[in-house]
């Protein structure tokens, strides 16, 4: 490009002058990124279509609505950066760059921003700079140098990438336009490419593929460094080396070598364990963001519409475009009515740009705002700014959930409490050695004068060690991770089950979601529409593609605006076999509906031409077209929803081809469109209008602000669609609303059709109330006055006619009250919506990349049934959380108060550091894989939902905690304390008897951990076995688990400090840690109450922070009252 530049000022361009504009727009835009980074610049928002709208529940504007817990985030969708900030200075971590691993880079997002700044910048610079470069190559009359053959193609891969890059308008000139630039490459216009594999490769090794080099991902070393960053493993570490160092001293290095290398094989056993996990989900990650970048549109190959992947597009392929789409590459406009695009993905402007011949320069990864067209591609992949830009920056999939959120607050708590027995346990077994009360195990004190100094610094370093050990059990840094896993491995499945996953939060979030506002077509419905009644005149057509039943002249008029009237299009193989119909569903009924009637698109389409074009409109909900015929006369088409384009019919034309009034026959056709809606047929009315030639505008500019006559139409024919429920919807929708999640129905078709599905599907009950405000139609809730509109919108069940603002307007409504919306949308006019919505859902099949851009989860097979599997998930992943927290709350109250009672009462710890390391690898990584990956059941559909501010530590899982807890402190001090006797020892000598007490202690103490496993997977269930057979990784984990316990307990007793034992000794660990089931059982009889044990700690707290609150701001006296159910004095 630059070499191409310099020959260019030498042909004659007046650089001085370009130096100084540059120069002149350089200062100006260096001075708007100063101004934006000091906020004097609002930037405009990345996306025209919407605003993002205030997070009513986020609660990060002003100071007074920040809430007091900076863990209590309900919703991270559009938590500020504050927010975010504040709970990560909150959090005690231990490993800072893997616990906060995926969640959201703070500062790398704050360098974005300033990139994204620079960039729009740059981007003012060079429009400055080429606009003054073509104006100064016009006035100068530069000739460009001819294209240059390459192989096959007439024109050089550089050549094609500096004229679209620069959007040069004077090369596109001298190549004779985009038909000559398609000469050059060797494509037709209107049917593409040859589409044949010799084809696509000779062009992809001609011009390149539609790929990019993606960022190199992080290898499993630099797992393993991130694991090793733990400032607890990195003190064991050193402690360890200390540890051998002295012992190989002391004891020599054939024995001296056990305690130190011991720890240290133990610390990098978790390291690497803890490093394979951590890779796996970034695997898992990376393949599912792969999937995410997988875009499917629509190509011309051959003549017909095929579709293809994104990356699979080459340079010549004619690419048809309409509204909602991403841009795929880069091209240059072929044919485009109304077409506009929003370029702020790669300006970061926010205005809409038309696109016509005058500028057809279409650049990759902007989105279509408005119109429809086709386009040339010029240029893929690294070629394209879209692709360098792709390529230079890497996929961030940080982003913190509520559910992570809210976990890294229990660590903290947990943490800091495990600091203090720590601490406490330090100085206990520290002064216990300084006065002399510690004494080794055949009862000599340790700490006596004379002692060398070596072996005071070994049992001081192993004091230290246990300390720090307790440290690595008591702070589980495991737990917000574990949820990362779960998701990670829920996501996974969400794809087999249609859903593609965008934003994590979205998989917990749906766990909560009370209400589901969904679309009729194609979600409740099969989206197979057929045309299966039809009316022309007042008479109905039977069959309904009979056209012999009305005169020529109605059928050609009708064929006229079926064919032309259309983002559709038909393909008739040469072979003579059946026609190919593409398009929209509605679209694909109609224009199948033609053919059968005896429509021969390519014909029609070809004696008229299209003049203007008024794409559909969600908004109008009807499209229209103005055609040149080809004996000067103007015909004008509309299409649409049949009540709205009947009110704008003053006559129609009957089966003989005669004009009647409309006047006294409209309640006859008012009436036949309600019997179709009542059948749950879409009804979509045809109509035109002739049109005077000499008011039709013949100025490009008159042109462009000409809007249709919509007025004094002539119906041509009602028809109605069938579009039936898809199976199993019924079920569906049932177990929604067993499971508390309300199914409300957004259409935006006819309220009759849409209450006809709605009782088809089960929204709607044949003996419940059938009237407003259950069903209501989207104009009448707009007007609705606020307070009205707050109580009605949560009786809604169906909303007919509605626009994308009136689903918008309902869900910011239903929020409002307090309602968890999930929301589904296809449009791009739904993706404010989309995006308001705690759950977004967009469809994978009918969704607009716009739509699917704003969404939080894909439906890859648009069936409402997946959005339900998406809820089980949700529930599913909340519930897999929850199982982990009562297992691994377990393990830490048992052992930390057995070692803080045995260090305090004598001085020594029966759980030493290797097995602490052993207890944490199963607790924090192993636990998690077992616990966090169980699938979801039937069960979860049966609670209701999972409230936001519900304690993430139920009474029903203190209950469980609690006893398991406390049976296993219990017993294990017993056998501390009294082990000997009670194990029969004491013929034994006393070094032996402890050693055998100890490892029983140690190996009952993991065996009740495996059994409690079990009693982990249902909380509330007495049955903790049923599906456990089906859990492949679980048994697998339990099993290995096991198998390794005993390989340590007979192979590994030098390492650990273990002895062998005997079968007897083995019967009792087993038994002790059997007993946890029946025990389990018995708890689960027991009531506990409705009130979470949480409330009645925090409810004072509450309550003085509310004074509190009262004083410091006397205005919200009033209110703090209210609020605390208080008179005032």
């Amino acid at each position: 490009m630059h070499s191409s530049r310099k020959a260019e000022g030498e042909r004659g361009l007046p650089l001085r002058v370009f130096r100084k504009l540059v120069l002149r727009w350089c200062h100006n835009s260096t001075e708007q990124v100063t101004m934006a980074r000091n906020g004097a610049i609002n930037e405009s928002p990345s996306s025209s279509y919407y605003l993002p709208q205030h997070d009513m529940e986020a609660g990060a504007n002003g100071g007074e609505n920040v809430p007091s817990d900076p863990f209590d985030i309900t919703n991270t969708k559009n938590a500020s950066l504050e927010m975010l900030k504040r709970w990560r200075q909150a959090a005690l971590v231990l490993n800072a760059s893997r616990r906060f691993r995926y969640t959201l880079d703070l500062k790398k997002e704050e360098e974005q921003e300033q990139r994204r700044r620079m960039i729009r910048a740059h981007a003012h610079v060079i429009r400055a700079a080429l606009l003054f470069k073509l104006a100064a190559e016009r006035e100068i009359g530069i000739v460009v140098k001819p294209p240059t053959s390459i192989g096959d193609y007439g024109i050089t891969l550089e050549q094609l990438a500096s004229m679209t890059r620069d959007h040069n308008f004077l090369t596109l000139q001298q190549y004779n336009g985009v038909k000559g630039l398609s000469g050059l490459m060797k494509t037709n216009l209107e049917t593409g490419i040859d589409g044949n594999d010799d084809d696509i490769l000779k062009r992809r090794n001609a011009f390149g593929s539609n790929t990019y080099p993606p960022k190199k991902g992080r290898s499993f070393l630099g797992f393993l460094w991130e694991a090793w960053q733990d400032l607890t493993l990195i003190i064991l570490i050193v402690a360890a080396a200390a540890s051998l160092a002295l012992g190989m001293k002391t004891k020599g290095v054939k024995e001296g070598w056990y305690d130190g290398g011991s720890i240290a094989f133990a610390v990098v056993l978790v390291i690497i364990v803890t490093a394979v996990s951590d890779y796996r989900q970034s695997l898992q990650f990376k393949n599912l963001n792969a999937e995410k970048r997988n875009i499917h549109l629509e190509v011309i190959r051959g003549g017909r519409r095929v579709e293809a992947s994104i990356f699979d597009l080459v340079v010549g392929d004619v690419v048809p475009l309409k509204i909602g789409d991403q841009v795929p590459a880069d091209g240059i406009l072929i044919t485009g009515h109304s077409l506009a695009i929003d370029e702020s993905s790669m300006t970061g402007e926010s205005l809409i740009v038309h696109k016509d011949q005058k500028m057809p320069f279409l650049m990759s990864g902007c989105k279509v705002a408005d119109g429809f067209g086709t386009m040339l591609v010029t240029g893929v992949g690294i070629n394209t700014e879209w692709g360098l830009l792709m390529a230079s920056i890497s996929e961030d999939t940080g982003e913190e959930t509520p559910l992570q959120v809210r976990l890294n607050g229990v660590a903290t708590f947990i943490g800091v409490v495990g600091l203090v027995v720590a601490l406490s346990v330090l100085s206990v077994l520290l002064a216990r050695y300084f006065t002399r009360n510690t004494k080794d195990p055949d009862g000599t004190v340790q700490f006596v004068r004379g002692i060398s100094i070596g072996d005071a610094v070994d049992d001081i370093i192993k004091i230290i060690t246990i300390a720090v050990t307790i440290v690595v059990v008591a702070v589980p840094e495991g737990l917000p991770l574990a949820v990362t896993l779960t998701l990670a491995y829920s996501m996974r499945k969400m794809m087999a089950d249609k859903a593609l996953v965008r934003r994590l939060s979205a998989c917990e979030t749906m766990g909560s979601a009370t209400t589901i506002c969904s679309d009729k077509t194609g979600t409740l419905t099969l989206n197979q529409m057929t045309v299966v009644e039809a009316y022309v005149g007042k008479k109905k057509i039977d069959p309904p593609d009979d056209s012999s039943q009305f005169d020529l002249v109605v059928s050609t008029l009708l064929n006229e605006g079926i064919a032309q009237n259309t983002t559709g299009s038909v393909f008739v193989p040469k072979d003579g076999g059946d026609a190919e119909v593409s398009g929209s569903p509605t679209e694909k009924a109609i224009l199948s509906w033609g053919i059968k009637m005896g429509m021969k698109f390519d014909i029609i389409r070809s004696e008229s031409t299209l003049h203007r074009v008024f794409p559909f409109n969600s908004e109008k909900k009807r499209g229209g077209v103005a055609l040149w015929l080809r004996n000067s006369e103007f015909h004008i088409h509309w299409k649409g929803a049949a009540e709205i384009v009947l009110a704008s019919c003053s006559r129609y034309l009957d089966t003989t081809g005669c004009l009647q009034s409309m006047d006294e026959d409209k309640v006859f056709f008012k009436r036949a469109i309600d019997d179709m809606a009542g059948n749950s047929l879409r009804c979509v009315a045809i109509a035109y209008r002739p049109y005077e030639a000499e008011k039709v505008p013949t100025d490009e500019e008159q042109l462009d602000h000409w809007v249709l006559p919509e007025d004094d139409l002539i119906l041509l024919a009602i028809v109605g669609i069938k579009d039936p429920c898809r199976p199993g919807v019924k079920d569906a929708v049932k177990l929604c609303q067993d499971a508390g999640v309300k199914v409300r129905m957004v259409t935006g078709d006819n309220l009759q059709t849409a209450k006809a599905i709605a009782m088809e599907c089960g929204i709607l009950d044949s003996n419940g109330d059938l009237n407003e405000p259950t069903i209501i139609e989207g104009p009448v809730f707009r007007a609705l006055p606020v307070n009205e509109r707050d109580i009605v919108a949560k009786q809604i069940l169906v909303m007919g006619r509605s626009s994308p603002s009136d689903k918008l307007l309902l869900v910011q409504t239903l929020r409002k009250g307090g309602e968890v919306v999930a929301v589904t949308g296809d449009g791009t006019n739904d993706a404010p919506a989309l995006h308001e919505a705690d759950i977004g859902l967009a469809m994978g099949i009918q969704g607009t990349e716009v739509a699917k851009e704003s969404s939080d989860i894909i439906i890859l097979d648009d069936n409402f049934a997946s959005v339900v599997k998406v809820v089980r998930w949700g529930r599913s992943v909340y519930a897999n959380i929850q199982k982990f927290i009562q297992f691994q709350l377990t393990v830490n109250v048992a052992a930390l108060v057995i070692n803080v009672v045995a260090a305090v009462s004598s001085g020594a710890v029966p759980l030493n550091t290797v097995q602490l390391l052993w207890v944490n690898l199963i607790m924090d990584t192993l636990g998690a894989l077992a616990l966090a990956t169980e699938p979801p059941t039937d069960h979860l559909m049966c609670r209701t939902p999972v409230g936001r501010r519900e304690p993430l530590v139920t009474n029903i899982m203190w209950r469980n905690l609690i006893i398991q807890a406390f049976y296993q402190v219990g017993i294990l001090l017993v056998l501390n304390f009294s082990g000997t006797s009670v194990l029969s020892l004491k013929k034994h000598n006393r070094e032996y008897a402890n050693d055998v007490k100890d490892t029983v202690i140690f190996n009952a103490f993991v065996l009740c951990q495996i059994f409690n496993e079990f009693n982990a997977r249902k909380p509330d269930e007495l049955n903790v076995f049923s599906g456990v057979t089906q859990n492949h990784l679980f048994m697998a984990i339990v099993s290995m688990t096991f198998v390794l316990q005993v390989i340590i307990i007979e192979f590994l007793g030098k390492f650990t400090s273990t002895v062998k034992l005997g079968w007897r000794l083995w019967v009792v660990s087993i038994v002790i840690g059997l007993m946890s089931w029946p025990l389990a059982v018995v708890g689960k009889l027991l009531p506990v109450p409705e009130t979470p044990l949480a409330e009645f700690f925090t409810k004072p707290l509450r309550r003085l922070r509310a004074h509190v609150t009262c004083i410091k701001f006397p205005s919200r006296y009033g209110m703090c009252l209210k609020r605390n159910n208080e008179a005032p004095p």
